[in-house]
């Protein structure tokens, strides 16, 4: 049996290798790949686009379109192929309502009617394998439990939509929008409906992101 052959030290084989690993490397890891939002939606997030391991909150009042908001924002990131994540508290979050957003249900998982004292268990959970999870937050929320949520975002890289449909999300977010709602225009002809509502949302933010302004979006 022969000699197994001595491999190459020097500066050609060196630089080859070199090559090869840059070929093999990925330019950009996954989990550092920034969600594009593209359509008006880009214009209510800054650089149009949802940086990996934030964490965010959609408010409004009943009917303003706070949860029609967050469904957008999960669509966005069904769009690249993407699991998105729903945590919904009174069994209210319907599919219809999410498909009209644009959401791709075939990658759209919903957990129904979790308790106050699960939900932090459940939101963890679903943060490890969505990259986006939207969850509605409950009455009386610890801080505590907020900000680990926050911290495992932040460390799987996923996106947090605190949706404050009926509770205000205790802690720090990167980004805050609040639906306003809008106004109903036009009758469509001949058929008696209104054709279109002209929302708007408020955004406030940190760092680059601070100058609170507002955005209006078709309905």
């Amino acid at each position: 049996m022969g000699l197994a052959p001595v491999p190459r030290r020097d500066e050609d084989a060196r630089a080859r290798l070199e090559a090869v690993g840059r070929q093999a490397a990925p330019v950009t890891l996954a989990r550092d790949r920034a969600i594009v939002v593209s359509g008006e939606l880009g214009n209510v997030v800054p650089g149009a686009a949802l940086q990996r391991g934030v964490t965010l909150t959609v408010a409004g009042m009943v009917g303003a379109g706070a949860t029609s908001l967050a469904f957008e924002l999960a669509a966005a990131v069904t769009a690249t192929g993407e699991w998105a994540a729903a945590v919904d508290l009174d069994g209210t979050l319907g599919g219809e309502a999410a498909a009209a957003a644009g959401v791709a249900l075939e990658r759209f998982a919903v957990v129904r009617r979790v308790s106050t004292d699960r939900w932090t268990t459940v939101v963890a959970a679903l943060l490890e394998g969505a990259t986006l999870v939207m969850a509605e937050v409950p009455r009386h929320v610890r801080v505590g439990d907020a900000r680990r949520l926050v911290a495992r975002a932040r460390e799987r890289g996923s996106i947090l939509v605190a949706l404050e449909t009926g509770a205000r999300w205790p802690v720090d977010a990167v980004l805050r929008l609040h639906a306003t709602g809008g106004a109903w225009h036009g009758l469509a002809p001949g058929a008696g409906l209104l054709t279109n509502c002209a929302r708007s949302v408020r955004v406030e933010g940190q760092g680059k992101a601070a100058q609170t302004r507002v955005v209006a979006l078709a309905g």
